[in-house]
């Protein structure tokens, strides 16, 4: 249904009239009478025209003030999904994250490779939540803020590069920057998704400090190590078998997920790193139903464009008498 925004601008109607009356000159005097009958006939014809005028120019006045009034096409009612969750993840990005120990497609990719993929599937999923990004190394750093533009945040981690956070591994700093953030919304589903294939060794704040200020706000953390078990690497008498994760906190990670109310996912491959977000994409269920809103669709746009071609039709030939009279 039609409706106008600003219906309050109906009150500048008489506007025109008002600024006429005021700006009209006193009467003088009875006016000479010429007894020539053409001088009437021209009169006549002056009024004609003189009435023609006003009438468009009262069709423009109302056109710009149906513009004024914000015209709009109210639509049908459309349900929204809206979680009313902030979800956060936190992606290691230390310099381990080059290591090529994992696969996508049959291709051998690094562990960041696989994230980028996998990860980004799981963005897409979340239409809905608010989403925020933090990057890690040996610092952490919110990256996007939370929002509903998913796009931004999955773009924002395809353009990430292993090491722009430094080589390290700052776990309890990565924390405590989502947490800041998540604390911030009141009273709704606040949600960690931490990612990394080390152990915390840099950072001002523990893991295990941070995961109590998230037990407090009420941030649920789920944790994924990442990174295979077994590697073959060449070496001077051959190629030789080792742990590539030697250096994972299992244990700190798993008691960080169960100190919050979440859970520890270990991803040896592309596809229990996939098995894992799917995991927490099932943990954090969207809602079947959300608010209700009408879409609005501006109509200013027409009543504007016909104000403006009925000056357009007044103007040129307004310009025109005048030079005829003064000829």
């Amino acid at each position: 249904m039609p409706e106008f925004a600003w219906p309050w601008v109906i009150v500048l109607l008489p506007l025109p009239w008002l600024l006429r009356r005021s700006a009209a000159p006193g009467r003088a005097g009875q006016a000479l009478r010429l007894p020539q009958p053409g001088v009437r006939l021209a009169v006549v014809a002056g009024n004609r025209a003189a009435w023609r005028y006003a009438v468009l120019l009262a069709l423009a006045w109302l056109c710009l003030l149906a513009a004024a009034a914000r015209p709009q096409w109210i639509g049908p009612l459309q349900t929204q999904q809206r979680s009313g969750r902030g979800l956060m993840l936190a992606v290691d990005l230390s310099g381990s994250m080059r290591t090529e120990d994992m696969q996508l497609a049959g291709q051998p990719v690094s562990r960041f490779g696989a994230v980028e993929a996998i990860a980004g599937d799981f963005i897409d999923r979340r239409g809905g939540d608010e989403m925020g990004l933090v990057l890690f190394g040996s610092q952490a750093f919110l990256v996007t803020p939370l929002t509903y533009d998913l796009g931004a945040v999955r773009a924002q981690l395809q353009g990430a590069a292993v090491g722009l956070a430094g080589t390290e591994t700052a776990i309890g700093d990565a924390i405590a920057v989502a947490v800041k953030r998540l604390a911030a919304l009141p009273e709704q589903a606040r949600v960690l998704v931490l990612l990394t294939d080390g152990v915390n060794n840099a950072g001002s704040i523990s893991p295990r400090d941070a995961a109590r200020a998230a037990k407090a706000a009420g941030v649920r953390i789920y944790t994924i190590g990442i990174g295979a078990t077994r590697m073959r690497i060449p070496g001077f008498f051959g190629s030789q078998l080792v742990n590539p994760s030697a250096d994972l906190d299992a244990g700190m990670l798993t008691d960080i997920a169960t100190q919050t109310g979440g859970r520890f996912f270990r991803a040896t491959d592309s596809g229990e790193l996939a098995e894992a977000y799917r995991a927490i994409d099932a943990l954090e269920p969207m809602p079947q139903r959300g608010p209700s809103l009408r879409p609005r669709h501006e109509l200013f746009r027409w009543p504007l464009l016909a104000a403006i071609a009925l000056l357009l039709a007044i103007v040129p030939r307004r310009f025109a008498r005048a030079r005829g009279l003064s000829a």
